[in-house]
């Protein structure tokens, strides 16, 4: 038995185990994947055990996708130019660190809503670890055009200025506010806003009143089915695109580093979608009861 999991603080609430576990059972894997709860003083020793023959690597979440990188061998894929790694790959005891976060939603509007990014316009919102991804992503998927609108603008002109850079003919400019999204293709929440919980819940990331018609709308929060962003953008009609897809497509890219073997991403998207279904049932009982 081999086994991987996900180091993080905290893990608890994690999918990764429910759908790489269900994964690596389809492959006909004996691998074991656990969830890793791990203090800051405890990050070196946690990552130092990934070298053991019998581990293949493990996933990186909040709050040490940067932290880790001192850890490991070599940087690999975009994790360099994106300063974040999510997924470390064993490979005879070096440790080798990737991100799949930015590459996971471009394959999530390709496969989901056959939409290839490709001489596209983007709005961004927000400039944090997760839209860093994304956009290094989408450029070099060459996309024609990226606005990144973040609530402090410095960040987010950081971030077009070093996408710009690594980028080929890509034309990536930060916004002074959040513009109206007018002549995109696509609009992505990075954001909490809008989300259950999230601070802001009745405030939309964006006014979706001056969106073309068929733009896709994606918010990249997979723990509700729906966000009122979402909802709004469905209401006036527009394609969109939940959270979940890009979780399970970046998940699908660290299994096939992992294992080399091509990813059973529906049998992934069945597990999550049963874990959260179940989830969900859990709160609406929990409600029910309190009422």
């Amino acid at each position: 038995m081999r086994y991987a999991g996900i180091i993080g603080n905290p893990v608890g609430h994690s999918l990764s185990p429910v759908f790489q576990g269900a994964a690596f059972a389809a492959s006909g894997l004996a691998i074991s994947y656990e969830r890793w709860e791990t203090r800051p003083d405890e990050l070196a020793s946690r990552v130092a055990a990934l070298r053991a023959p019998d581990c293949i690597g493990a996933n990186v979440t909040i709050p040490f996708k940067e932290a880790v990188i001192p850890f490991l061998d070599e940087l690999g894929g975009q994790s360099a130019r994106v300063g974040a790694v999510n997924t470390i790959v064993n490979r005879d005891g070096r440790l080798f660190g990737f991100n799949t976060d930015g590459p996971g939603f471009v394959a999530a509007l390709r496969h989901e809503r056959a939409f290839e990014v490709a001489g596209k316009a983007f709005l961004l919102l927000g400039a944090g670890g997760a839209a860093r991804g994304i956009a290094f992503a989408l450029a070099d998927a060459r996309a024609a055009r990226i606005t990144i609108a973040n609530r402090t603008r410095e960040r987010g002109e950081r971030l077009a200025v070093e996408v710009a850079a690594a980028s080929l003919g890509c034309v990536v400019r930060a916004a002074a506010d959040v513009e109206p999204p007018v002549g995109y293709d696509c609009l992505v929440n990075c954001t909490s806003q809008g989300m259950a919980g999230g601070g802001a819940d009745r405030a939309l990331p964006c006014d979706l009143s001056e969106a073309r018609p068929g733009t896709l709308v994606v918010d990249i929060v997979y723990v509700q089915t729906t966000t009122p962003w979402l909802a709004a953008a469905s209401g006036a009609g527009l394609p969109v695109l939940g959270g979940l897809p890009m979780l399970i497509y970046q998940g699908a890219l660290a299994f096939e580093l992992w294992t080399g073997v091509p990813a059973p991403v529906e049998t992934m998207f069945e597990a999550a979608r049963a874990a959260l279904a179940e989830r969900e049932r859990v709160r609406n009982a929990g409600g029910a009861r309190l009422g």
